[in-house]
């Protein structure tokens, strides 16, 4: 059988070190050809890992799309404000597309995204990664049989993690929406897809409340330096200092994510410099951040069925967590402990250990390999997983947090999906 080849646009930590990664599993399927990215070094050590020749390198997503079309998918993995254009470009050449969420900054762009992809006659696949694990589609089956009855209620949890906030929404990519997107759509648009994918219904009414409350100059600690390190007088007690996140982590032996990030090939050479030059390296109190830190989102969905969703980044520990409540009974699920507990009403418990049902629990509790295993089963004409879904239903989710995120801005109030998907 033909391989599917594939080309790589933006080779950060998606890109580089989890979907490169991911297509050696399935070498026999599918051929790394091409990959463009703005940062020469990313290029080189991308171009050395896989044995990309020097005329499949491009220094970035325009110069590559520049060519006659170069491989039958391309995977869009560059900065969120940059999706879109390429994404137009991409599908007008013929491409495939897996494309890194979100899809787009608008519900416009989203539509016009949804609609080329119908004319072109091409497969997008959003990266809504949660939906491949076996966690959610344990969960997703469940509800299929008819377990819980008509679902009534779900009550999910995301917890970011205070580490995992600091680094991404704080000091990393994702701290300034403007530039790329709010909070509730870059982390959340996951979430908002798996809850409309488990309860198979459309939104109708979202109403959300938000801060960035704690990571600010007001809640700094006495004395806090400009940058982690000896010199701060808080770096002793503080959760935030950055050289116990990067460099402790490394000299213990940890050079992936996301000390990967800070420093490609990480050596404590390089990650000394980061941190002496880069964001990565300044006090959490003092950065230009404006992302929340905490939100609620409420959601009434078709059949009056209703979901409160919390986002925070005060925890210990990542992870989500899901109460689904039917008329017949409940499941409680905990992606952390991947136990996943079916409760009838009237009848005996039922717990799930997940980890007796699959033992790849990396990238996304496993969701990366999979989705890519059932891309290519969908590009060699094997069929649609479940799990897949055309662009169209991939981006209600982003509809729900960009609705979730006018509610946050107006103070709470209820914004009708009908009405704002249409303006």
């Amino acid at each position: 059988m033909k391989k599917i080849t594939v080309a790589i646009a933006g080779l950060g930590s998606r890109g580089l070190e989890t979907y490169a990664r991911c297509l050696k599993q399935y070498q026999g399927r599918a051929e790394l050809v091409a990959i463009a990215d703005i940062r020469p070094d990313r290029v080189r050590v991308a171009a050395e890992r896989y044995g990309i020749p020097a005329e499949g390198c491009y220094d970035s997503v325009e110069s590559l799309l520049l060519q006659p079309r170069l491989a039958d998918v391309l995977f869009i993995c560059t900065p969120d404000d940059l999706h879109y254009q390429p994404a137009v470009d991409a599908l007008k050449k013929g491409y495939h597309l897996l494309l890194e969420k979100p899809a787009a900054r608008t519900v416009a762009e989203c539509r016009h995204i949804a609609a080329l992809a119908e004319e072109m006659q091409r497969h997008v696949i959003v990266c809504h990664v949660l939906r491949y694990t076996v966690f959610y589609q344990t969960i997703k089956s469940l509800i299929d049989q008819g377990r819980v009855g008509q679902i009534m209620n779900v009550q999910a949890i995301e917890r970011v993690c205070y580490w995992h906030q600091a680094h991404s929404f704080v000091r990393g990519n994702w701290h300034v929406a403007a530039d790329t997107t709010p909070m509730i759509l870059a982390k959340c648009c996951h979430d908002m897809d798996m809850l409309l994918w488990l309860t198979d219904k459309k939104a109708e009414r979202v109403t959300s409340f938000g801060h960035l409350t704690h990571f600010t100059r007001d809640c700094m600690p006495q004395g806090a330096a400009e940058r982690c390190g000896d010199a701060c007088p808080a770096s002793g007690n503080c959760p935030y200092n950055a050289q116990r996140f990067y460099l402790d982590t490394f000299e213990k032996g940890g050079d992936c994510w996301p000390v990967n990030v800070v420093a490609p090939e990480p050596t404590r050479e390089k990650i000394l410099a980061a941190l002496a030059e880069s964001d990565y390296g300044r006090c959490a109190y003092r950065m230009d951040n404006d992302v929340v830190d905490h939100q609620v989102v409420n959601m009434l969905l078709e059949d009056d069925v209703t979901i409160a969703f919390t986002m925070t980044a005060f925890t210990a520990t990542g992870g989500r967590c899901i109460r689904i409540c039917g008329t017949a009974g409940e499941i409680v699920a905990d992606m952390e402990s991947n136990i996943i507990r079916m409760r009838p009403f009237g009848g005996a418990e039922e717990e799930i250990d997940v980890r007796k049902l699959t033992s790849d629990f990396s990238g996304h509790g496993g969701g990366d390999a999979r989705m890519i295993s059932d891309l290519l089963d969908l590009l060699e004409g094997k069929g649609v997983s479940p799990a897949l879904t055309t662009i169209a239903r991939s981006v209600e989710s982003h509809y729900v947090a960009l609705a979730a995120e006018e509610s946050r801005l107006a103070g709470g109030k209820v914004v009708v999906l009908d009405e704002f998907t249409q303006q």
